[in-house]
C-alpha cells in the first residue's frame, strides 16, 4: 500500500506531467481559463489515462511476446484515439454542458502527449498492471491538480489593468506557468 501511495504522490508533486515534465501543455494552457472547464478536462484526462493504461499494458505484453515492440507507439495512439472517441460520444449524449465547455480540447486528448507518455512510461518503468494503473491515476490527478491551480491563478489575473501591456494575455500565462513549474521543482528531492 505504501508503494502505491508513493507512486501517486510522486506523480502529483514530483513528476507532475504539465509542470515537471512539460507534457500536456496545450490543454493545460488552453482549458485553464475557468475552474469548471479545468476540472472537467482534468477529470477527462485522468479517466483516459487510466483506461488507456488498462488497455495498452496488456497490448504491450502481447507485442513483447511476438517480438513486435516496435509497433508500440502506433498501436497506443490508435487505442487512445478510439477511447477518446467513445468518451466524447458518451459526454455529448449524457453531459452536453461539459462537452460544449471542453469544445475542441476534448478531441485533442487523442493527441495529448501526457496520455501517451503515461502509457509508455508504465512500460519503461516495468510496472506491474496494478502499479501501472496507480501510476496513471497519479499522473491524472497531478494533471487535474495543475489544471485547478492554473485556473485559480488565471481567475486572479482577469483584471489585467495592473499588468504591464507587454505581459498581458499569453505572456503572463506563460510566465505564471514557468513560476509554477519552478515551485514544483522544490518537490524534486522528496523521494530517493
Amino acid at each position: 500500500m505504501t508503494k502505491y501511495l508513493i507512486i501517486i504522490i510522486g506523480m502529483v508533486l514530483v513528476n507532475n506531467y504539465p509542470l515537471a515534465q512539460f507534457l500536456g501543455i496545450c490543454p493545460f494552457l488552453g482549458v485553464s481559463k475557468d475552474l469548471d472547464s479545468a476540472k472537467g478536462m482534468g477529470l477527462a484526462v485522468t479517466f483516459v489515462m487510466v483506461i488507456a493504461t488498462a488497455a495498452t499494458w496488456p497490448i504491450q505484453k502481447l507485442l513483447d511476446l511476438f517480438g513486435l515492440g516496435y509497433l508500440q507507439t502506433v498501436l497506443f495512439i490508435l487505442v487512445i484515439a478510439a477511447l477518446v472517441q467513445l468518451i466524447e460520444m458518451f459526454m455529448k449524449k449524457h453531459i452536453p454542458g461539459l462537452h460544449r465547455a471542453l469544445g475542441i480540447y476534448l478531441p485533442l486528448i487523442t493527441t495529448n502527449c501526457a496520455v501517451l507518455g503515461v502509457c509508455i512510461s508504465n512500460i519503461e518503468e516495468q510496472y506491474t498492471f496494478t502499479q501501472a494503473l496507480v501510476n496513471a491515476l497519479g499522473a491524472g490527478l497531478g494533471f487535474l491538480f495543475a489544471m485547478i491551480l492554473m485556473a485559480g491563478v488565471r481567475t486572479r489575473l482577469e483584471d489585467q489593468s495592473r499588468i504591464p501591456a507587454a505581459f498581458r494575455g499569453t505572456p503572463i500565462i506563460l510566465v505564471t506557468a514557468a513560476i509554477m513549474a519552478l515551485g514544483f521543482m522544490g518537490f524534486g528531492g522528496m523521494f530517493s
